[in-house]
């Protein structure tokens, strides 16, 4: 049974022959291989483009960015997988990988979409700030979370966010959805009645949708760099294991009750 619409069944990244590959139209062995970083690599492999310096710079810097941050819920469970399976690299380093939502790691997607959806709007018109301010005046009236703002650890502000608009400003890259960052900072404190932390997510989507990145593919760029960290993290784990005391730490924080005594 064939679900969906019947359609030609098409590739444009890779075909592989017995004396060749072929990725993007371009020859891996003699083209790609000794020219490109990866991270350029990486690039073209989504965007079927090379990039430009300044697309290739900014993605080195926010795969740096977001590609390591202490022992998190997704380092966790990476490190307690391969202490149950030390023969499964791969196996640890999806379970970490599956950590990567919404509330971890995965909020530069909904940052992105929400930076699109305001700057179409001004683009059709309407004023920037006053745009802002609406849109979150509508999250906070539904109860929803804001994406990108808000952080445990980093306060008043996040050293990374900070960063990376320094560095967008100084090169010259900060173009409308950077401004409208801003301007959702500025909203934020506005809608809120006080001023909110910008965490990494946001400046990340921004500066990535400025760099014409497509906004469909903003949570590559955390999943990649994330998997280059728990990758380290395993890498210690294998010399200095520690994850069956994570998980032993994890069952002495939890008091156990059974249904009959009830809450407290």
């Amino acid at each position: 049974m064939h679900i969906g619409k019947p359609h030609e069944a098409i590739t444009r990244i890779c075909r592989a022959s017995a004396e060749s590959v072929e990725v993007r139209g371009r020859d891996l062995c003699r083209d790609l291989m000794g020219r490109l970083s990866f991270t350029e690599y990486f690039y073209l492999l989504l965007t079927g483009r090379e990039p430009t310096d300044n697309q290739r710079y900014f993605l080195d810097l926010l795969l740096i960015a977001i590609a390591e941050h202490g022992m998190m819920p997704t380092v966790q469970a990476a490190r307690m997988t391969l202490s149950a399976e030390p023969d499964s690299l791969q196996g640890a380093l999806a379970a970490g990988l599956l950590g990567c939502g919404p509330v971890l790691v995965g909020t530069s997607e909904r940052c992105g979409k929400l930076l699109a959806e305001a700057q179409a709007r001004v683009a059709a018109g309407e004023d920037a700030k006053a745009v802002a301010v609406e849109m979150l005046q509508d999250i906070r009236k539904a109860g929803g979370k804001l994406p990108g703002f808000g952080h445990p650890v980093h306060r008043p502000t996040d050293p990374r966010a900070e960063r990376i608009l320094e560095l967008a400003e100084a090169r010259g890259v900060s173009g409308p959805h950077v401004r409208m960052a801003r301007d959702l900072r500025a909203a934020a404190a506005e809608v809120w009645g006080k001023p909110l932390v910008m965490n990494v997510s946001m400046p990340i989507a921004a500066v990535l949708l400025d760099l014409e990145f497509p906004v469909a593919m903003i949570k590559a760029v955390p999943l990649l760099a994330r998997a280059g960290g728990l990758l380290a993290h395993l890498a210690e784990e294998q010399q200095d294991p520690i994850g069956f005391t994570l998980a032993a730490h994890a069952e002495a924080a939890v008091v156990y009750r059974n249904n009959d005594e009830g809450g407290g």
